[in-house]
């Protein structure tokens, strides 16, 4: 009797799952069938020779769910087989799926609300009325995320400011003053006249009496910021003393501390970054920590973002470089947000304001007074 049980239960059991699992796949098979004839029900536009023939597309399977008024195209909802046959109909131009599109988007590069540009825009100060002249390899001015103003040449045989071989130059104006669209780079301060200054030519080179042209011509031009990103490794009365006169006659003056590194003690700083003038910028990553390839010294004055940092360069493109020449646009970006919420400061208070505010990270000979804090600085 006992076993008798076991095998009837054993039998029960056993059909259960037998039912479960048949009614299982059976379920399944219907789900994916149904699946399937839905994924084939695809959006298709459909181009005719001439006249628009709807019947033709209902006949084939197909929904129309619009008829263009000013060309012979339908836009419908077509199963596989309609497809084929709208295909091989000889008064059927062309069946093509719908695609679909996205917005173009603006990416705003870590930098920026790192050091809090992005909250100070929010307040409505963005860099209107503030003049930034970028001494550099010149800027593209046909960029579509750039908006250049003016600028000049001081390189022989390459006389256009506004043609970058290099891309250095491009790079630089981008963290400063990327547009505010809805494509490529937000820069620190998107509304600033930008002025192109080249004073370094395609390979990335220049002398020191052109640098000391271009500083002259922004003196001229009444600039209100200047942003160095270059150095040599030797000092000159010339460079030095255009520089001061740039500093006397009320610029703010952002130069890149250079990329030599730390090697213990010994100043690595360059020029003009190292003179008394020149705002000397350091870089950070994302993380707030010191490059490695950032130079250090007595005369390093303040950090920014320099590591993997995304902006413009020529022919409408983006990239990521690496350098205080990164860090510099930054400040220079940051100098401009301040001078614009405030334009009645002198640029030994821009100056200032920016070394009492920054956000301390360590010992002043790797990282001076610490990262540019803009939003600190306008408050």
């Amino acid at each position: 009797m006992h076993k008798r049980t076991c095998k009837i239960v054993g039998f029960i059991l056993f059909f259960a799952l037998a039912f479960t699992f048949a009614f299982s796949s059976i379920a399944q098979a219907s789900a994916q069938k149904a699946v399937e004839q839905k994924a084939v029900v695809e959006d298709y536009l459909i181009g005719f020779k001439s006249e628009v023939n709807q019947n033709v597309i209902k006949g084939a399977g197909g929904k129309v769910l619009h008829e263009y008024k000013y060309m012979n195209v339908v836009h419908a909802k077509l199963p596989e087989q309609a497809v084929k046959a709208l295909s091989n109909n000889p008064n059927v131009d062309y069946v093509e799926k719908d695609q679909q599109a996205q917005a173009t988007s603006q990416t705003t590069p870590y930098g920026i609300p790192q050091i809090n540009a992005d909250d100070v825009q929010a307040q409505g100060t963005t860099g209107n009325g503030v003049k930034v002249a970028i001494l550099d390899t010149g800027i593209d001015a046909s960029h579509e995320d750039l908006a250049v103003a003016g600028g000049e040449s001081f390189v022989d045989g390459e006389p256009n400011p506004f043609n970058d071989g290099n891309s250095h130059g491009t790079h630089v104006a981008g963290t400063v003053a990327g547009v505010n669209n809805t494509l490529g780079v937000l820069g620190v301060a998107p509304s600033v006249s930008l002025y192109a200054v080249k004073v370094l030519n395609s390979e990335g080179s220049g002398s020191y009496s052109g640098i000391a042209q271009g500083i002259e011509w922004a003196i001229s031009k009444d600039m209100d910021v200047i942003n160095m990103s270059l150095g040599g490794s030797r000092g000159s009365n010339t460079l030095e003393q255009a520089v001061n006169n740039a500093y006397e006659q009320g610029l703010v003056v952002v130069a890149a501390a250079g990329n030599s590194g730390s090697k213990g003690r010994k100043n690595t700083i360059g020029y003009p970054a190292k003179y008394a003038s020149a705002i000397a910028v350091g870089a950070v990553d994302s993380s707030n920590t010191r490059a490695s390839f950032s130079s250090v010294g007595d005369e390093l004055e303040i950090m920014a973002p320099g590591v993997n940092i995304l902006s413009s360069i020529p022919g409408n493109a983006y990239d990521y470089y690496n350098g205080t020449s990164m860090a510099s646009p930054h400040v220079a970006g940051a100098a401009a947000l301040i001078l614009a919420d405030d334009p009645t400061l002198t640029n030994v208070q821009v100056r200032q304001v920016m070394n009492e505010t920054a956000t301390p990270l360590g010992e002043s000979f790797y990282y001076g007074n610490g990262l540019v804090n803009v939003q600190a600085a306008v408050q």
